[in-house]
């Protein structure tokens, strides 16, 4: 798929840029170099409950650092899918096999992989329990479990239906970002009324919803139906994103591309034969609303093990949603030492990207080392997240902020909230590479 037409001049910058952009992944990239310590020698058990970037960046950073350790990884999962690219799948700019590699291509030598899934969570044994019964005891435990979709809370909601009656969502699998695209593609070409939702939980790549709605008005604009067309973003939430000076930058864009924006709208039921939406109100009341295509994100929560479990949080802004309740700073569980939390599970402010998770492995491998030889956690991760926020093809901005939803840019040559080429060609080209030295534990 052809991005734009391009002149000798449009070529010779963007020579330029792609060479800017190789130097600017390598920054993004590398961490700070360390001299190399002794590796620790022990005979723990070390068990990793999930199987993607989190746990797999983590057991191979582990299997660097220490001698003689057992690391055991529970997951049944054979095929380990790029997450991020299921946008760019989602808008036809990806082919699937793009998302697509197998976890045993990844797992550190000598590590064993139990294909299953912990059902159960006993911390005070320090134990997990697979879903098929099997009881394995740990010393240490490193839980990468991610989200839970909870699809439940919406009535009517069918996943198999995606795809069909304009039904589309892109979080599910790489088949349901494929089913997206070809129901994006159809509707593009004759318009309507189209309907984009955003829950009022904690979400994994908070920016999906953002990209799905600006690459749905630019292929509209592409296909030149956007006159006969309606794009409207329902949000749960009284914004559409959780970083202020990012939402307001997003909510300017749209208000200049004609995107509609409704508040405080929770998609509580959709009737899919129907082609009906009903949202409703804090107060309770209901408003239906027809479509001729719907993006739908899930509300997430926990998995059902850690949030039936005492490692997750009792009280205070995470513990409905059953997340695990670790330090923000060490990410060590708050009330069991030996455990640790990485990626999307943590009951965290932010921090539900693979951006995150390259900035944070390293500190959790470290902190799980300090541990084990009688050390406090020393390092402090600042809640790093990234979203690389497509505007439209061949243009995005990259975000980066902190906790705070402080900006954090670590790419001199990026301004965080101009979009271009310099930013899609980072989504689009480099950021895979960089996820996979992340995953194997190279950076």
């Amino acid at each position: 798929m052809s991005i734009e037409k391009t002149t000798p001049l449009d070529i010779n910058r963007r020579q330029w840029l792609l060479g800017s952009a190789g130097t600017g992944a390598a920054l993004w990239m590398a961490q700070p170099q360390q001299a190399q310590a002794t590796r620790l020698q022990t005979k723990a058990h070390i068990v990793i409950a999930g199987s993607g970037l989190g746990g797999i960046a983590v057991a191979n950073r582990l299997t660097q650092l220490l001698d003689g350790a057992r690391i055991t990884i529970i997951d049944r999962k054979e095929e380990h899918n790029y997450q991020p690219g299921y946008t760019l799948v989602a808008t036809g700019v990806w082919p699937v096999s793009k998302v697509r590699d197998r976890n045993a291509d990844f797992q550190p030598v000598g590590a064993a992989w139990i294909k299953d899934m912990v059902a159960e969570f006993d911390p005070a044994g320090n134990a997990v329990v697979t879903a098929s019964g099997q009881r394995v005891s740990y010393d240490f435990l490193v839980v990468a479990t991610g989200t839970h979709q909870d699809w439940a809370q919406i009535e009517g909601m069918d996943t198999s239906a995606i795809g069909k009656e304009g039904l589309t969502s892109v979080y599910p699998s790489p088949e349901a970002a494929v089913a997206t695209w070809a129901t994006m593609d159809a509707f593009r070409k004759k318009g309507g009324d189209a309907v984009l939702t955003l829950p009022a939980t904690p979400l994994k790549c908070a920016g999906a919803p953002l990209k799905m709605t600006f690459m749905l008005r630019d292929r509209l604009a592409q296909a030149g139906t956007l006159a006969q067309s309606k794009v409207t973003f329902y949000s749960a939430l009284g914004n559409v994103f959780g970083v202020k000076v990012v939402n307001d930058n997003v909510l300017s864009r749209w208000q200049d591309l004609g995107i509609g924006v409704e508040y405080t709208q929770r998609l509580q039921a959709i009737d899919i034969g129907g082609r009906r939406a009903t949202f409703a109100s804090p107060e309770g009341s209901t408003t239906e609303v027809p479509y001729d295509f719907i993006h739908v994100v899930p509300p997430m929560r926990a998995p059902d093990a850690i949030k039936n479990s005492d490692l997750a949080w009792k009280s205070g802004p995470f513990a409905a949603g059953g997340w695990l309740e670790v330090d923000k700073e060490t990410l060590q569980h708050r009330r069991y030492p030996n455990v640790f939390g990485i990626g999307d599970i943590n009951g965290t402010p932010r921090g539900k990207t693979a951006a995150t998770v390259k900035k944070s492995a390293p500190i959790v491998a470290q902190h799980l080392v300090d541990v084990m030889a009688g050390r406090q956690p020393g390092q402090k991760f600042d809640g790093y997240t990234s979203c690389p926020l497509i505007v439209k093809e061949g243009s995005a901005m990259l975000i980066e902020f902190d906790y705070e939803g402080r900006l954090t840019p670590t790419l001199p040559m990026i301004e965080p909230l101009q979009a271009g080429y310099f930013g899609w060609f980072m989504k689009y080209r480099l950021l895979k590479p960089a996820y996979m030295a992340v995953l194997k534990g190279r950076v």
